[in-house]
């Protein structure tokens, strides 16, 4: 049986009368990609700030690399690299200079931290840059040193917040990338927060589907798209040129139908279950005056298991924002403020 890297018990957060995570519990395997998926106000962010240690839980455990995260912090952070969603860098400093910054927070050896300095910049191809001020980079080339910044200490575990958020779709791929290549070459165990079902898809082993503090699922990306998936589930994308609000509510009201998704002005995705779902639903349309220009069997995504466990798109942002009293830097208390996530 593989090992547990990180054990979650009954793990909370609140914020006053606001709970922002609410007794979720899981673990993680040594070597595996583990990603928290959920739209903005879900709490995944929260979660990742009490297992680094920068948040203490309102009530729960929770043990990092075998190391309680409130009685242990310090030993905690020793293994552990964090990529938030933003950039923790000095534009003014070079991409060597900032590394080296990094690195001197974890007491290493002027050579030893040289030459990991060296070897992490050849990781991402980006020695060439290793003396040129970051502030001239793209933020694709921004976001590579960030990760690489994580890795100085060359953690057991790498906690990543959302980092391809704001990144144009190249340098989206080449993070995505890097992550790949820094589980498999490294056999880092990487959890990862985000928003985005590709990404999920693309890079997890496993996941955990959170809403509203609470998660709602959690197992594979093929698991989990099984669960709308069934011999007598079908999910149907339409195009109907005249879509309406009238329109929608009948879909909705079908008795085969079990969720609807309007993708955009003519187009709704539909999940219909039973025998014969297909010429109800065709039927269902055309009697409310709808007009069907295009139709497509679908195959379901990770937003359709979101959606039919929630009612809701993961697209749906939630804009709660509290402040947070005890964000800690890695060696400290820090004063910050923060949004909930």
């Amino acid at each position: 049986m593989t090992e547990s890297v990180i054990q979650v018990k009954g793990l909370t957060k609140k914020f006053g009368d606001f709970t922002a995570v609410d007794q979720i519990s899981f673990d993680v395997k040594k070597g595996e990609i583990f990603g928290f998926l959920g739209p903005n106000g879900a709490g995944k962010s929260t979660t990742i700030r009490m297992l680094c240690t920068l948040s203490h839980p309102t009530a729960g455990s929770a043990t990092v690399a075998g190391y309680d995260v409130v009685k242990e912090a310090s030993r905690v952070r020793y293994h552990i690299g964090l990529v938030s969603e933003k950039l923790i860098m000095y534009n003014d400093l070079t991409a060597r200079e900032n590394l080296h910054l990094f690195g001197e927070l974890y007491d290493l050896p002027k050579d030893l931290l040289n030459k990991r300095i060296d070897k992490l910049l050849q990781f991402v191809r980006m020695e060439k840059w290793a003396d040129a001020r970051i502030g001239t980079f793209s933020t694709g080339m921004k976001q590579r040193i960030n990760v690489i910044r994580a890795l100085v200490n060359q953690p057991e575990i790498l906690f990543l917040d959302e980092p391809t958020l704001g990144l144009d779709p190249q340098s989206t791929v080449e993070i995505r990338e890097l992550v790949r290549r820094i589980n498999i070459e490294n056999h880092t165990t990487i959890i990862l927060t985000t928003h985005m079902m590709i990404e999920a898809d693309l890079l997890c082993d496993r996941i955990g589907i959170i809403d509203r503090g609470k998660i709602v699922a959690l197992d594979t990306p093929a698991n989990l798209k099984k669960r709308v998936s069934g011999a007598d589930t079908t999910v149907l994308d339409f195009e109907i040129p005249n879509l309406s609000p009238n329109l929608l509510t009948a879909l909705a009201a079908l008795p085969c139908v079990a969720s609807t998704a309007q993708e955009d002005e003519t187009h709704v995705k539909v999940h219909a279950t039973g025998d014969g779902c297909f010429d109800a639903v065709i039927d269902g349309i055309r009697r409310n005056g709808g007009k069907v220009q295009g139709v497509r069997n679908l195959e379901p995504t990770l937003e359709d298991v979101f959606l039919q466990l929630t009612g809701r798109e993961v697209r749906e942002q939630v804009t709660n924002h509290v402040p947070v009293a005890d964000h800690r830097g890695p060696h400290g208390p820090r004063g910050a403020t923060s949004r909930v996530r």
